[in-house]
């Protein structure tokens, strides 16, 4: 009963209803037949699959629980450039049979998430393929550059090739519409179909490494074949991103192997599978019989499950109906919430904020524009200077933002945090109302060019403890941990006394007692300030706050932003990594501070700094630490010379992480160069590397 019940879960959920993920959690592969099907599931990857389940051919491995079809992009670039991964099912499967009455074509179903991770803004190459292959071979040589592991110059478009494959494209030959697109391959990289995948709003390997659902849908009968994309998390679209007519049997031999390729050229990628399920059409009539009792039960299993399926989609859609057709049901709501703050006038807002004008604006974001605004004092009250956050995207989204960063800031209470004033919402308006900071942010004081007062170091060095003891509260003295997951110098607020206000907390999350991270299907925040583990997990976590607390560090104590170009190098950590390496870290300190800075003081903020942006999670200070080092109870951090090389950590199980839907893993290695000593980073470019070797 078993093996009938599974396969027929796995099609209703996988391709009968709107599936938000992949994931059925199961620990292990999963590998069953139906009547009608021979079904494959792989919630991940790990090493136990190599050459039982899964033969790999170099330059593909198994790795962080996935499988990375190309090499890893953070080894040497020198080791990236030009190589071809394959990784297929061991067992063939049978795709077509000649019958009495013509020849029968199986039909298939998979669906698979991707990661296509490039190296900061490097552009990525060359490209990933879903590949049906007629014998269980290597790539063949030179089937790196644009050959993603098919075929090379002298087969290409051979008819003995016996190929089939999806390409995922990221590098425009010829013949290719542009660098970004879908094809059908048969026995060649000159896809008989194409599509440019940019109309769809889709961008293969964009640079915050975006995971994607593949949907392939064959049916034999049609000789018809359909694929669909979108990110992961996402229901299966409506509209394929490629359809084609294909007849299997007139390109492969009847017994296939089923997996996947890639390659890189001179510009590289790391091509991952995070997870996959497939479904294979059994042919053999000897093994095709259902039994009366076999159908009914599949029937009864059908019919169940949908009954469920939709009464929950129905009882959800009837509830998010009510509450966004109904704003006083909304506004009744979070009247009766515990500790809600004031509730603001909309025409008290809009005129002290005259008409939300252009002149009062003081920033905006990716969920709003803030405005200054005056609130006249009432009963003898003095006027109230606010700062005035009014969300800006479309109606539902609005909603979600405003009433998440209510949810979060709504019980915060902390001398280093922005207060909350008040909330109004009114006509799908929704607005945040903010104490107003005279001296605005600190990135406004750090790059405010000559007009502006130069930041004197005792402000700098009071600014950077007070954002510690903030990141403190919110990590482990509040009720609930809270990871801020945007911690950076603009969102560093400073009052009149130039004391740091920590505010934005628009990508803040709480946690539940249990959990300790947070996952999300991309990854958020501004680049620079974004932990390296952040692109591979897709989690926030402490550490990762601690990560952009480190860059904000760095950014006060040298006057640079995180992502610069300096002496060779595209992110401040590096260069003052280096700095530190050869004794002389001092000269990293921010030129017009010059004779006025306490250098013990500095050598601790630096050393701080660069353990803070640790590459290995697991070595970065916890926040109680980082307290006790800036306040001089404590010394300074150890660091070692050379910035270590990048640790993924093993996913955690799902208990562990308060995740809306299923995030990936990518890749885990430690990088070694010529010098005999480690380096990585998740944004080293081939000329970075190259530098820094050549620094060594």
């Amino acid at each position: 009963m078993a093996n009938l019940f599974f396969p027929v879960l796995l099609y209703l959920l996988f391709f009968l209803l709107p599936s938000p993920s992949l994931s059925l959690n199961f620990s292990s592969p999963v590998n069953t037949t139906l009547g009608l099907y021979n079904s494959l599931y792989f919630p991940s990857f790990n090493n136990s699959l190599m050459n039982t389940i899964l033969t790999i051919f170099p330059s593909a491995t198994i790795a962080s629980n996935s499988l990375q079809v190309t090499p890893d992009s953070l080894n040497n670039a020198d080791y990236l450039i030009d190589k071809a991964g394959r990784i297929f099912i061991t067992k063939p499967f049978t795709l077509w049979e000649n019958t009495s009455s013509g020849t029968r074509v199986a039909s298939f179903y998979t669906a698979f998430d991707i990661n296509i991770f490039r190296t900061n803004s490097s552009p990525p190459g060359e490209g990933f393929a879903f590949l049906i292959a007629s014998s269980l071979e290597s790539p063949p040589p030179g089937s790196g550059n644009g050959y993603l592991g098919l075929t090379n110059q002298t087969r290409d478009g051979d008819a003995s090739n016996k190929f089939v494959a999806i390409e995922l494209d990221t590098v425009k030959q010829s013949y290719d519409p542009d660098d970004n697109h879908i094809g059908l391959d048969i026995n060649g990289v000159n896809s008989t179909a194409v599509n440019s995948l940019t109309p769809f709003g889709i961008e293969i390997a964009p640079v915050n490494a975006t995971n994607y659902t593949l949907w392939v849908d064959y049916n034999g009968s049609t000789r018809h074949i359909s694929v669909y994309m979108a990110k992961r998390g996402s229901s299966k679209p409506t509209k394929f991103v490629l359809n084609a007519t294909l007849d299997l049997s007139e390109v492969i031999n009847q017994e296939a192997y089923i997996g996947f390729s890639a390659s890189t050229g001179v510009r590289y990628q790391l091509n991952c599978v995070l997870e996959w399920v497939l479904m294979v059409e059994k042919l053999r009539e000897e093994k095709a019989g259902l039994s009366k009792l076999a159908i009914a039960v599949i029937i009864g299993v059908s019919c169940s499950i949908s009954a469920i399926v939709a009464l929950v989609l129905l009882a959800f859609y009837i509830r998010r109906k009510r509450v966004k057709d109904d704003p006083a049901m909304l506004t009744g709501t979070l009247r009766s919430l515990p500790g809600m703050p004031r509730e603001f006038d909309f025409k008290a807002l809009k005129k002290a904020t005259d008409n939300f004008d252009e002149k009062m604006k003081l920033g905006q974001g990716g969920f709003g524009v803030v405005y200054k605004g005056v609130l006249v004092g009432e009963n003898g009250e003095g006027d109230m200077v606010v700062a005035v956050k009014q969300f800006s995207r479309a109606n539902t989204k609005g909603q979600e933002d405003f009433l998440q960063e209510l949810s979060i800031i709504n019980r915060l209470r902390h001398k280093h945090l922005v207060r909350l004033v008040g909330w109004c919402h009114r006509n799908c308006k929704f607005t945040l109302v903010y104490d107003f900071m005279p001296n605005g942010s600190l990135d406004q004081h750090l790059y405010g060019g000559p007009d502006k007062p130069i930041l004197t170091w005792d402000r700098r060095y009071n600014i950077i403890t007070g954002v510690a003891s903030a990141l403190q509260y919110l990590h482990n003295e509040y009720d609930q941990m809270v990871v801020h997951r945007d911690l950076k110098a603009s969102n560093v607020m400073l009052d009149a006394a130039f004391n740091a206000r920590l505010g934005d907390f628009g990508l803040a999350r709480a946690l539940e007692i249990d959990k300790t991270s947070y996952a999300e299907l991309e990854v958020q925040g501004t680049m620079g300030y974004i932990a390296p583990e952040c692109f591979h997990m897709g989690k926030a976590t402490r550490e990762s706050d601690v990560y952009g607390f480190g860059a904000t560090i760095l950014e006060t104590v040298c006057g640079r932003r995180p992502r610069c170009d300096i002496a060779g190098f595209h992110f401040l950590v590096d260069w003052v990594w280096k700095l530190y390496r050869e004794g002389r870290i001092l000269e990293a300190v921010d030129s017009r501070l010059t004779g006025t800075f306490n250098e013990a003081d500095a050598d601790r903020l630096l050393r701080l700094g660069l353990m803070c942006s640790h590459p290995d999670s697991r070595e970065r200070p916890k926040t109680q630490a980082i307290v006790q080092i800036l306040s001089r109870s404590v010394p300074p951090p150890e660091v070692p010379p050379f910035k270590p090389a990048i640790f993924i950590p093993a996913p955690e199980p799902e208990s562990d992480s308060s995740r809306l839907n299923s995030s990936g893993v990518t890749s885990s290695y430690t990088v070694s160069t010529s010098e005999g000593y480690t380096y990585s980073s998740y944004y080293a470019s081939r000329e970075h590397l190259e530098n820094d070797r050549s620094l060594g």
